[in-house]
């Protein structure tokens, strides 16, 4: 089964904290991304739900939050995301973010070259691993761009743990400390997400027919020699589309089973262009045989949710209405927003949240 639904890659990805206040610092003032929406968890309003993103909070700009006060620590494994990649424009940019986590206390890994970009990793006070990825030089280095995805490619030595200068990669930074995160600094949205599977031909059937991403890369994991390491995108005409690579580790086989909890993504969410092209998506989905929620009202967009046969939730949204419905540009995120139907528990609602200032 093919589909002529092809979405343009994330909407955004949902991860669970314990503490909103810290959330905000360490996204926040540290990343310096946007709080685009400042709201409540519509299914459990006792709880935030924080939306970063760019400065309108744009399709694949978007980091979101659940607060679970009381939550555990989660575990990644089969049917969860391993961790988030955010992009950076350059690696003089990314040698500055390194400098600026350092300095506040975060340990960073990086940055490593994977080839398609460089990368170096660090975790969030949940636990939750982050990575921030150069823009390029891309997936073209070494296939053709209009024929991504065609062979198993086997990383060079240089590229892999024995083949690395440690020495090096520790002591790479920049020269000044970084106290503001200057333009060329500026995050840009979702670079990638890594999840793990236990069975790569049927993950990819699944994101193939279920979204329309196509497979553009199938390689090895540069930090495991014995483990896959496959990418599907959003690619037509040679062009993968930025804010779309959809990369999976391959467990196969494997029983071990990712842990909801703090630290964890919940769910990740891709793009549908508006409700006609939703309701599309749900027909189709259900002609898959997937079990698909009914289509709900976030305010800012409409979802529908599924799961991966891994286990790995997915919801798609709608680019629409956005996140300007109930505030302007200049002032978003800047006040608790409640649905219309929450509005009536607005008093006792706000009680139960912490300050976030």
């Amino acid at each position: 089964m093919t589909t002529h639904l092809r979405t343009r890659g994330f909407h955004h990805a949902t991860l669970v904290a314990n503490d909103a206040p810290r959330t905000l610092a360490f996204y926040g003032e540290l990343l310096g991304l946007g709080l685009v929406k400042k709201t409540v968890n519509f299914d459990d309003p006792s709880a935030y739900h924080l939306y970063f993103g760019d400065e309108t909070g744009r399709p694949g700009s978007i980091l979101t939050f659940f607060e679970w006060r009381n939550a555990p620590r989660g575990a990644w494994g089969v049917g969860g995301v391993h961790h988030i990649a955010l992009g950076v424009g350059t690696t003089e940019a990314q040698l500055k973010w390194k400098r600026r986590l350092t300095d506040a206390g975060v340990a960073v890994d990086g940055p490593l070259d994977r080839g398609y970009f460089r990368s170096m990793y660090f975790s969030d006070p949940d636990g939750q691993v982050i990575e921030i990825a150069t823009r390029g030089p891309g997936y073209a280095i070494d296939e053709a761009a209009d024929a991504l995805g065609q062979s198993l490619l086997t990383p060079p030595k240089e590229r892999m743990p024995e083949g690395r200068d440690t020495v090096a990669i520790q002591t790479a930074t920049h020269p000044e400390p970084v106290s503001e995160v200057t333009p060329d600094m500026k995050l840009e949205g979702i670079h990638h997400v890594s999840a793990i599977t236990d069975d790569l031909a049927l993950a990819g059937e699944f994101y193939e027919q279920a979204l329309g991403l196509r497979l553009v890369k199938q390689t090895y994991n540069q930090d495991d020699s014995k483990t896959k390491h496959f990418f599907w995108a959003a690619y037509e005409d040679g062009v993968v589309e930025p804010n779309s690579s959809m990369t999976l580790f391959g467990w196969e086989g494997s029983k071990y089973v990712s842990r909801a909890g703090a630290g964890q993504t919940h769910h990740i969410a891709f793009r549908a262009a508006d409700r006609g092209q939703q309701d599309a998506w749900r027909d189709h989905l259900l002609a898959m045989g997937l079990s698909v929620s009914p289509i709900m009202d976030r305010t800012y967009f409409e979802s529908i949710y599924f799961r991966a046969p891994d286990g790995l939730l997915v919801e798609i949204a709608t680019d629409g209405p956005g996140f300007l419905v109930d505030e302007p540009a200049e002032s978003l995120g800047e006040t608790l927003k409640l649905p219309a139907w929450l509005e009536p528990r607005r008093d006792s609602i706000e009680q139960t949240l912490v300050s976030l200032r």
